[in-house]
């Protein structure tokens, strides 16, 4: 999604809601408040504030404890600037506040507006979309206890900072200095116009961190009380780069926001961003919904991941959230990736004959740091290698022969556990979950067959449970099964020392526990692993300096994919996954380069041919060609609604009575509904799934169309239907 200038130009066609009145004053028993409080998703005054009465009139934005049928929950001062009508109620029935948590300055205007948005857009209510943005430790204090810690945290903050100097940055290369001269100058425009959004294409290892680095330093230079927002995709990337930007800003304060904090660190992290202490803030998706009142920058890195969009709940996409609320803070906003999303390419494209210029401007940083090259990219057809093989010979060899030289080498496999089946020779019987259609991975470290949807767990068997048959047997491969199969093949080969090689695995199995990440990824700087096997974890932004080899096995699968954007995404990660090779140019030799190697069965399909040319824009360009034709995003916008029911047909059927109440309106606003089918996999903890998907050529229309469609699901849902959800511009079909 890549979102226009402002909410009008998104709405065109709807009229606004009628704004709530001022708060009238009831004699004797105070002033009437709206207050937003998270209610259940389906719930029929989920889409505005409720009113409460309180003794005097509180500034929009206020944080106040509410009773909530028997409960009391925190909620929020709401206002008219929201455009949300207040929820009608007799004056008689309006039950007073009980606490209000003055202390804590109101959450402003712009964080408010970002809300509303966030809330009309993917068709969640404003309640549940602001109070999931909160932290939730916030939710249980009462007014002494948080003012007990805004005091604590004031403390801090007048506290004489350490005299830690900081590091001498790098010289900026020519490249460097022209994308952040391009950047300063983005927001230079008639009529106080907000700065135009730049995407960063740079090659792996080209700088782009030094860019996001310098950006951040000229960005809180030039106000006081300034601050900026810097996201990564994954969790697993925020101590590297909170540690460079420490070392880089030794006197400010920097927070640190995603789901691997505490719940008390995440609300002490939440209080530095809100209360301006801290002027850098770093995190993940959830970080740009955080309350920045003084934000001027916000730097979104490695804009093209998929972990940028919500799975679950308010379905949001960080990236595009960036640009809406750095567009009404008037902040400047900095896209930054080697391989781009299709949609911000096609956004910064340049003027061409009659077809006008995108409106990201496009700043190319093609080389990279120090003069090493771009890995070397060798196919390796495995159409030709024994039935069963898993590794070529050739690759055993370069493996090897790096290792002798003190280089290290990457082997990416995307699935994890030993293998994705066991299945019975004599009667065909797979290790099928019986909650899911879906296969139970088996786990031989831990000899236990795990559904990867539902969570199931049951020891392996030692026979086959139809049969009895005793040679059960293992199909496909996941990452433990490469790390043993790689020992096996590896054992005879020493390091320049004379010891064996040593093999480290990373993925999902082997991270579960706080610093067991963080400890494999110091093994992987210090030298002490010669091969490290992983799935994608270990392909976005580590800056492996002694890595010369990445190896990927297997990535056909996303070739022939139902699924339109699984192209893009594999060469994504392949980009990615290479750019870790060779980025110290002192380890690269002239007679052996850095080497990108893919184990493929298709070695002639075109998207390798640009990925060894490492060309991203011609790659782009048949990409977007396809598209155009096809009628597929960014030419066209959808939307997936789903519904999950104990029958299939139960849940196929709710979509399609909804679609055909909607019909006349599908027909003038030029919508689609395509038929409702079984998402994949079907069912998942005994509960079936179906999905309809929505496509227009109008994103307008389709939100038109999707505020009534939705009213639509709420009149003809039954107790069959167990939850059903709006997927507004999903990535995955």
């Amino acid at each position: 999604m890549q979102l226009p200038p402002s909410d009008e130009a998104l709405f065109p066609d709807l009229e606004p809601p009628t704004p709530s009145p001022s708060p009238p004053a009831f004699p004797g028993a105070g002033v009437r408040l709206d207050v937003l409080v998270a209610l259940p998703a389906h719930s029929p005054l989920s889409m505005a504030p409720l009113p409460y009465l309180h003794d005097t009139a509180l500034p929009p934005g206020t944080l106040v404890r509410v009773p909530l049928g028997a409960r009391e929950v925190l909620g929020i001062v709401w206002d008219e600037a929201a455009d949300m009508p207040g929820t009608e109620v007799a004056p008689e029935a309006i039950r007073p506040v009980r606490t209000a948590l003055t202390d804590l300055p109101p959450l402003n205007a712009h964080w408010r507006q970002l809300i509303a948005f966030t809330g009309r857009y993917y068709q969640r209510s404003p309640g549940e979309v602001a109070l999931s943005a909160l932290p939730p430790q916030l939710r249980d204090l009462d007014a002494v206890q948080l003012g007990r810690r805004l005091r604590k945290l004031q403390a801090t903050a007048t506290a004489q900072p350490p005299d830690t100097p900081a590091s001498v940055p790098p010289p900026l290369t020519p490249q460097q200095q022209q994308a952040l001269q391009a950047l300063e100058t983005s927001g230079e425009g008639a009529g106080g116009q907000a700065p135009r959004p730049c995407l960063l294409f740079g090659s792996t290892g080209s700088g782009k961190t030094e860019v996001y680095l310098h950006a951040v330093a000229r960005a809180l230079a030039a106000t006081p009380q300034a601050q900026v927002l810097v996201l990564v995709p994954e969790i697993n990337l925020t101590p590297q780069l909170q540690a460079r930007f420490a070392d880089r800003f030794p006197q400010e304060r920097i927070a640190a926001l995603h789901s691997g904090l505490t719940p008390a660190q995440r609300l002490q992290h939440w209080l530095a961003a809100h209360t301006g202490v801290a002027r850098i803030v770093l995190g993940t998706r959830m970080a740009v919904l955080a309350s920045i009142p003084h934000l001027q920058l916000v730097v979104v890195d490695e804009e093209h991941d998929p972990s940028y969009k919500q799975q679950e709940g308010a379905r949001y996409s960080a990236r595009d959230l960036a640009i809406y609320r750095a567009h009404h803070q008037q902040a400047r906003v900095l896209l930054g990736s080697a391989t781009p999303s299709l949609e911000s390419w096609y956004q910064s494209r340049p003027a061409e004959g009659d077809e006008p210029a995108g409106r990201y401007l496009r700043l190319a940083m093609p080389e990279r740091i120090g003069a090493a090259p771009l890995p070397r990219v060798r196919l390796v057809d495995m159409a030709h290698a024994p039935r069963g093989a898993v590794f070529s010979p050739l690759l055993l060899e370069a493996i090897g022969t790096r290792a002798a030289r003190g280089e290290q080498t990457l082997v990416l496999l995307n699935r994890r556990g030993y293998a994705p089946v066991l299945h019975c020779p004599d009667c065909g019987w797979k290790s099928e979950c019986p909650h899911c259609s879906a296969y139970r991975v088996f786990h031989k470290a831990d000899r236990t067959l795990r559904c990867h949807h539902c969570g199931y767990t049951e020891r392996v068997p030692r026979a086959c449970p139809v049969c009895g048959n005793l040679d059960i047997r293992t199909l496909g491969q996941g990452t433990e099964r490469l790390e043993e199969s790689l020992a096996e093949h590896l054992q005879a080969l020493r390091r320049a020392d004379g010891a064996p090689l040593a093999i480290a695995r990373i993925d999902a199995d082997t991270t579960r526990h706080a610093g067991a990440l963080e400890a494999q990824l110091a093994r992987v700087h210090s030298g002490d692993v010669d091969v490290l096997v992983g799935t994608q974890i270990i392909a976005k932004g580590h800056d492996f300096r002694r890595v010369t080899l990445v190896a990927a096995l297997n990535p056909d699968g996303a070739l022939f994919s139902s699924d339109f954007r699984a192209p893009e995404r594999l060469f994504a990660l392949l980009m990615q996954a290479g750019g870790r090779a060779g980025r110290d140019a002192a380890l690269v030799r002239p007679d052996t380069p850095a080497e990108l190697w893919v184990q493929t069965q298709f070695p002639t399909h075109p998207l390798f041919a640009a990925l060894r040319a490492h060309d991203y824009p011609a790659f782009a360009a048949r990409q977007l060609e396809e598209r155009h034709d096809a009628g597929l995003p960014p030419y066209s916008h959808h939307a997936l609604v789903r519904a999950e029911s104990r029958s299939q047909e139960a849940a196929q059927g709710f979509l399609r009575t909804a679609a055909e109440a909607c019909g006349e309106l599908a027909a003038a606003t030029g919508v689609y509904c395509y038929p409702a089918v079984p998402m994949t996999p079907q069912r998942v903890a005994n509960q079936e799934r179906a999905q309809m998907l929505l496509e227009s050529p109008n994103r307008a229309a389709l939100q038109h169309f999707l505020h009534h469609f939705s009213q639509m699901l709420h009149a003809h849902r039954d107790r069959a239907i167990l939850r059903w959800a709006i997927d507004v511009d999903p990535l995955a079909i």
